[in-house]
């Protein structure tokens, strides 16, 4: 009769790994968390836009100034023009390069209705890249 072997078989050791499989499952929720609420974040609405501690940007390499002061008038790189003047240089601009920016200076007294006019103008033109001028707000730090 044979009550077995003598020798003993060595038991498992126990794993002394350490198991990402959660750690990389939190990971990827807290990621797709973050990608879903960036958007909703960048989208507030600020009511004092005239006014922006933000830096400076940086110049774009082809741009066009647009201005509207406090009664409305349209401005080309700070000389008065009519609409219909406006939008034929605009279009003139975009048949040449459609990715110029387009940088709006709009008086803080200005009817948002005015600036959306302006604005059209320049996407019926075919310029989609526009950029809203602010002035820094006063005694901000980070504009000295």
């Amino acid at each position: 009769m044979s009550f077995g072997r003598l020798e003993r078989a060595e038991r498992p050791q126990p794993m002394s790994d350490i198991n990402v499989t959660p750690l990389v499952d939190v990971m990827l929720v807290l990621v797709v968390i973050l990608i879903l609420t960036a958007p909703l974040l960048a989208s507030s609405l600020r009511l004092d836009l005239p006014q922006s501690s933000a830096a400076q940007p940086a110049q774009s390499a082809r741009s066009v100034s647009l201005g509207l002061d406090a009664a409305g008038q349209f401005y080309w790189h700070d000389q008065p023009l009519s609409d219909a003047e406006g939008a034929r240089r605009l279009h003139e601009l975009a048949a040449l390069d459609p990715q110029t920016e387009v940088q709006l200076r709009a008086d803080a007294r200005v009817p948002y209705g005015r600036v959306v006019q302006v604005l059209g103008l320049a996407q019926q033109a075919g310029l989609s890249r526009i950029g809203f001028v602010a002035e820094p707000a006063p005694g901000d730090a980070a504009a000295r």
